[in-house]
């Protein structure tokens, strides 16, 4: 089998030194992009179920994997700041939701008490945007 120069060299390249999200470009969005929550608001008590919507403005929604010019898809931070490193994939746990199927709410059970939100862009590699496109944060209480 033969295998054209060019072709050969990226296989090595592949092999001997595998890219990782954080190597490549940053994905840009508009600077005019803003993220919100649609229905909550800062300081609202609430009952349980609580259904979040993802608001987002100058920007559209994809999912996970799917590179498209100014699109990404959310990220529900709960009880936890906005990551130190926005180089990086964002982790998934349960302080950080990821919606990657392109989902635009969700309706959660959270424990009783005070609970800080904040909705996080992230594009087809789970990276924030070049600027970050995030929500404020808002507090909420749960009953």
């Amino acid at each position: 089998m033969k295998f054209r120069p060019l072709f050969a060299a990226l296989m090595l390249t592949t092999i001997a030194a595998p890219l990782h999200a954080a190597d490549l470009p940053r994905t840009t969005a508009p600077e005019e992009a803003k993220l919100y929550f649609i229905d909550l608001k800062d300081g609202a008590t609430v009952s349980n179920p609580v259904t979040v919507r993802f608001g987002l403005h100058g920007m559209g929604v994809a999912p996970a994997g799917i590179e498209a010019a100014k699109t990404g898809h959310h990220h529900l931070l709960i009880n936890t700041p906005l990551p130190q490193d926005m180089s990086q994939p964002l982790p998934a746990n349960d302080n950080v939701r990821h919606f990657g199927g392109g989902q635009t709410e969700v309706t959660l059970q959270l424990s009783p008490g005070k609970h800080t939100l904040q909705l996080l862009l992230g594009d087809h590699l789970h990276r924030p945007h070049q600027p970050p496109v995030y929500s404020k944060p808002i507090t909420i209480t749960v009953k």
